[in-house]
């Protein structure tokens, strides 16, 4: 007996989690009467014989099919442009809820043959995306960039709703390179070939950067090289220049210090006993720090205006480190450590176009977050 108590525990409160075995009842009573019928379908689907899900079925989906038919009325009533898509959106939900009742037989006992609006549902949808057109030649014929986008996006949803109506492929075409920002970027300027190879390296990271741009589809970058090949008229124009580099400053820094250590075995006696006594040693510390930096601006103008638009400066710096000593003394004042330092050789530097090109990565990092943050949303 406890075993099938605990059985019932367990199902009933299954029921009450997954909400498997409720009726649609008090949906029902609160006028959610799209939610009251699928519950009901659901509870019919599992228990064909539930007579309190049999008695919410009719009246849940007569008092839904009577409130999405409101609803249409209204729509089709007003003057909201896009009127036709709380129309369309009416009939998708009744025709869910007939979908819904024809897949439970038992449903179908009390609420036999539930009509679809398949017709009345494509009109509303033509009728969508002919409002849709229309509105993106209003926004076209604006004749503004902010505008054109719009008009790009009226286009695409009327594609999406009734393809191929008229000659919104083309329009949603034209309005795209009317809401375009076509940038030419030209290349960085370095006044010494001994940095060539590595400004050359830095430029393609940026060629490559903005070769693969695509967060934001109404930007376009060209290369100063592409734009003249294809003979495009620019909307901006972004130019990088280093206002200032240094490469290679170094500062060699000696730090001396005294040690000694005592207990230390220096002898012994006649016996052959150890004899202790204190060592000492002058460690000589040298530090050598090479230092590269420079300065980039970015400049980004309008072509037309000639105005500049943006400007930002972005630093980098880059610090080559190398560090040995040497002694003189007892070396066995010096800790293991220490020791180890002065058998360490000064370590010939990286050459200048690769301490130019250290410090430029901080400065790509900086630059294409910047630019991204710029155009992602422009």
């Amino acid at each position: 007996m406890k075993n099938i108590s605990r059985l019932r525990y367990f199902i009933y409160l299954s029921c009450i989690i997954i909400g498997g075995c409720t009726t649609g009842k008090k949906a029902l009573e609160k006028g959610d009467y799209d939610a009251s019928v699928s519950k009901a379908v659901s509870r019919l689907q599992s228990s064909p014989k539930n007579s309190e899900a049999l008695g919410v079925l009719p009246a849940a989906f007569n008092f839904a099919l009577q409130d999405h038919l409101t609803k249409i009325d209204e729509a089709k009533a007003s003057i909201d442009v896009y009127k036709w898509e709380a129309v369309m959106y009416n009939y998708q939900k009744i025709n869910q809820l007939v979908d819904e009742i024809n897949s439970c037989p038992a449903c179908l006992t009390v609420v036999p043959k539930p009509i679809k609006y398949i017709d009345e549902l494509a009109e509303s949808r033509l009728n969508s995306g002919i409002a849709r057109y229309n509105s993106g030649l209003i926004f076209l014929n604006q004749n503004t960039r902010v505008s054109a986008k719009k008009a790009y996006y009226e286009f695409e949803k009327s594609q999406n709703l009734a393809p191929n109506y008229k000659d919104a492929v083309a329009k949603m075409d034209d309005a795209y390179w009317a809401a375009v920002t076509r940038i030419v970027v030209q290349p960085i300027m370095i006044n010494s070939s001994y940095y060539k190879l590595s400004g050359d390296y830095f430029q393609q990271q940026i060629d490559n950067f903005i070769g693969n741009y695509s967060r934001n589809k109404f930007v376009i970058f060209y290369s100063e090289q592409q734009a003249t090949k294809q003979k495009i008229v620019p909307d901006q124009v972004l130019s990088l220049n280093f206002d200032d580099f240094v490469v290679g400053q170094t500062y060699v820094k000696e730090r001396v210090e005294r040690l000694k250590r005592d207990s230390v075995i220096i002898g012994e006696t006649r016996e052959r006993k150890p004899v202790y006594g204190t060592v000492k040693a002058n460690l000589s510390v040298f530090e050598k720090n090479i230092s590269s930096s420079g300065l980039l601006d970015l400049t980004i103008t309008d072509w037309q205006s000639k105005k500049v638009v943006r400007k930002q400066k972005f630093p980098g710096t880059y610090i080559w480190k190398d560090s040995w000593a040497s002694y003189k003394g007892d070396d066995r004042a010096l800790s293991n450590q220490q020791l180890a330092m002065t058998r360490r050789k000064e370590t010939i530097p990286p050459p200048p176009d690769v301490l130019f090109l250290e410090f430029t990565k901080p400065i790509y990092n900086q630059l294409v977050d910047d630019i991204s943050y710029y155009y992602n949303n422009y």
